[in-house]
């Protein structure tokens, strides 16, 4: 599944290549996409140039001329791009935009998971009201952290990856930063000490900050960055290889029906 680095890497890459391109024409080839809206809503942002595109936890919005705005959702198989041609088209697409110099904005969806509206500018108000801070972002302070974990007694793995909490903190990341700051993937989030608290911060900045590169670098479809040696993957997908750290067995664990991939050792309750 595409997380905050991989959606960056889209959204960087989309601004890179079709920031300010006008769009000609648009085709749903799944109407399950775009519903409930229909070629009528969604054909809104023909003859309208994309002023903007930027990312939101892991939803991809674009701003077309006019005020009209587009807002994506990946989910597992998503991805979103541009080709120069639109008969190079996969058959995976399933929206996609014909831009006015020929080429093609492709939202290409194997499983057919993913969501793409015309939306509001209150929608996208609305939006970023529910999610918590990025955690990239100038907001997302060792005190901001500290008030999201500070009484709670979900483990805090969950809580990492709560997106109400703090937006777009995903499975294979929120257990890279927890290694990282030594701390126990099921200890109770209001239970981490001040001090560790400052660790996880920076923890999970790092991993992040690492992974967006690698992101940028790198990624071409769903599940390839989880695989990228780039990145250097510590614990996640590794049960029962040896902790580079202390050289512990890997384990793995389920929470909320999510793998969690830890050591044991460095990571003691």
């Amino acid at each position: 599944m595409p997380e905050l680095p991989e959606v960056d890497a889209v959204v960087r890459r989309l601004r890179e290549a079709a920031e300010k391109a006008r769009v000609e024409s648009v085709v749903v080839e799944r109407a399950g996409t775009v519903a409930p809206q229909g070629m009528e809503e969604i054909g809104v942002v023909a003859g309208r140039r994309m002023e903007r595109v930027w990312r939101r936890a892991k939803y991809i919005l674009m701003e077309f001329s006019g005020g009209v705005y587009l807002r994506v959702h990946l989910r597992m198989t998503g991805n979103l791009y541009v080709l120069p041609d639109w008969r190079l088209r996969p058959v995976g697409a399933r929206v996609w935009w014909r831009l006015s110099d020929g080429r093609v904005m492709i939202y290409e969806d194997p499983r057919a998971l993913g969501r793409v509206h015309v939306v509001g500018w209150e929608e996208i108000e609305a939006l970023d009201r529910e999610l918590g801070p990025e955690p990239l972002g100038e907001e997302f302070t060792v005190g901001v952290l500290r008030e999201i974990l500070r009484g709670v007694k979900a483990p805090v793995k969950p809580v990492l990856m709560d997106q109400r909490r703090v937006a777009g903190i995903g499975n294979i990341y929120a257990s890279e930063a927890l290694w990282w700051a030594r701390i126990h993937p099921g200890r109770p989030a209001g239970e981490v000490a001040a001090g560790k608290v400052k660790v996880l911060h920076g923890a999970i900045r790092k991993v992040l900050e690492h992974a967006v590169g690698s992101a940028y670098a790198e990624y071409t479809q769903p599940g390839k960055m989880a695989e990228s040696e780039s990145f250097g993957v510590e614990v996640y997908g590794r049960e029962g290889e040896r902790c580079s750290r202390c050289g512990t067995g890997v384990e793995r664990m389920v929470q909320g029906g999510r793998s969690t991939f830890y050591c044991r050792r460095c990571q003691a309750w």
